[in-house]
């Protein structure tokens, strides 16, 4: 699948954005789905994984009570709804699909395949 991320912005600390990575192709439905970001000078990190049926979702701690991850396969559209912005959330987000082979919906960059090229959120304190 290819990928197109979406909805990055410069906010102020508290405020909310929704993340939007379409994708194209029919096999959408047959994958998990991730967020990662990246930080200037920072590693990417795992963010948030959906299964690709939507029933089963999974955060980073840093982003748990905050962050909600969805999916509408019907229009082949992961999102990510960020609440309660902080500054250290300031990074690239990138969306990213692994073909699901099983249960397991993975939470490592290395397990997917396929990369949106990633939407920049900047939140200022």
């Amino acid at each position: 699948v290819q990928l197109q991320a979406s909805g990055g912005g410069s906010v102020q600390a508290g405020d909310s954005l929704r993340l939007s990575c379409a994708a194209s192709g029919r096999t959408f439905s047959s994958h998990n789905m991730g967020w990662f970001r990246q930080a200037p000078g920072k590693a990417r990190e795992f963010v948030s994984a959906i299964s690709w049926t939507g029933g089963r979702t999974y955060y980073a701690d840093s982003v748990k009570g905050r962050f909600t991850i969805s999916r509408d396969n019907a229009k082949n559209t992961v999102y990510l709804l960020m609440n309660s912005l902080k500054p250290e959330d300031t990074a690239v987000y990138h969306c990213a699909a692994n073909r699901a082979t099983g249960l397991l919906v993975p939470q490592e960059d290395t397990e997917y395949r396929s990369w949106g090229q990633g939407t920049l959120v900047t939140v200022s304190s």
